[in-house]
């Protein structure tokens, strides 16, 4: 079927673009771009996306968004016990001279 058709400059220029990537025929790049726009899986709604859930195994209470900051504050705990060691040990070397 011959018609005419007024393309809208994005749309012209992206067929054009096309064209040359794909060096066919303007013809044939219109036709497949239509075929894909009105065929059977755009025209179609699809399946929404579905998430299934499962147990994470947190205790009742655990807030599972703030385990950054217990992994933070047990950080925090070890390094002040580790030179708290190091302070007595220190100590106790000065002590013994």
């Amino acid at each position: 079927m011959r018609t005419t058709l007024t393309l809208d400059d994005d749309v012209a220029d992206a067929l054009k673009e096309r064209v040359r990537h794909l060096d066919q025929p303007f013809k044939q790049v219109v036709n497949d771009v239509l075929r894909r726009g009105l065929g059977p899986d755009a025209s179609q709604p699809t399946d929404p996306y579905r998430v299934r859930t499962h147990s994470t195994g947190f205790a009742p209470g655990v807030d599972p968004l703030r385990l950054n900051q217990l992994v933070d504050e047990l950080e925090t705990e070890a390094y002040l016990e580790k030179e708290a060691r190091i302070a007595r040990a220190a100590s106790e070397s000065t002590d013994d001279q």
